[in-house]
């Protein structure tokens, strides 16, 4: 068992909902930064870190433009871990699979381990695609985190989860990440089909933009990530703003039946 997913199951255990904000590596700019995810942190069972890359696919304009602002700022993908602090709260590294490829999939997993990365996320790596590196981070002792789409059939939901050794990433709707009106139906229909393939904790993204998503999402879900509603606080008002809004947040889940 990877160390990520015993320290969520044991918040699962104690009734806990879970919460992982994501934040965008080297934002609002290189020195920064490292002050964001301890804000983050202060609510979050774990924090998933953006590194920056040019051809984000699955980004919306949110987190997109937050990307393209670190790398203006002479933030590339690489650099973010080499501006990460030791913290008490895990942290994710979510990346598209081209960073790790140019330095090799060895060297990059053990880069990540160094930076006090526990888990990786590779939404653009097919499962059928991704074998040698799972070995690999499992060889480092990081976490793996599948996404699942709502489209996916069982058999494939079961393919994909079998994979995970941190957490399942459900996705709640088609299309890209961004700060949206209402959550999605599908959410909990995929949130569904994910447990009967998995014992794994099931965290529902994209589209959860405020604490009554969370909330409705956490009544099938073990959890939620929050994206682009914490990046375009950072960006707009600070880390302040953003831990404000985690709070509101952790204090709905907390008060869940």
């Amino acid at each position: 068992m990877t160390d990520l997913r015993a320290h969520l199951e044991a918040a699962t255990r104690s009734g806990r909902k879970l919460l992982v904000p994501y934040v965008m590596g080297g934002i609002p700019d290189r020195v920064g930064f490292p002050s964001v995810v301890e804000a983050v942190s202060e609510y979050a069972d774990a924090v998933e870190v953006g590194l920056p890359f040019s051809d984000p696919l699955m980004d919306g304009p949110v987190i997109a433009a937050a990307g393209e602002r670190a790398i203006a700022g002479g933030v590339g993908p690489l650099d973010v871990l080499d501006l990460l602090a030791r913290t008490a709260t895990p942290l994710l590294a979510m990346t598209y699979y081209n960073p790790i490829h140019s330095v090799g999939e060895g060297d990059f997993c053990a880069r990540a381990v160094a930076a006090g990365i526990s888990g990786l996320i590779v939404p653009d790596l097919p499962v059928e695609e991704s074998t040698r590196l799972r070995a690999l981070a499992a060889d480092h002792g990081l976490a793996w985190i599948p996404l699942v789409a709502p489209t996916s059939s069982s058999q494939r939901i079961e393919a994909i989860a079998a994979t995970g050794t941190g957490f399942v990433y459900a996705v709640s709707t088609m299309g890209v990440t961004g700060v949206r009106e209402s959550l999605s139906e599908r959410a909990a229909a995929v949130v569904e089909r994910c447990r009967a393939a998995t014992d794994l904790p099931v965290l529902v993204g994209i589209g959860v933009s405020s604490a009554e998503h969370a909330v409705a999402a956490c009544r099938s879900a073990d959890g939620v990530v929050i994206g682009s509603a914490v990046v375009a606080r950072v960006m707009d008002e600070g880390a302040g703003s953003a831990s404000e809004f985690l709070k509101g947040v952790r204090s709905a889940l907390d008060r869940l039946p």
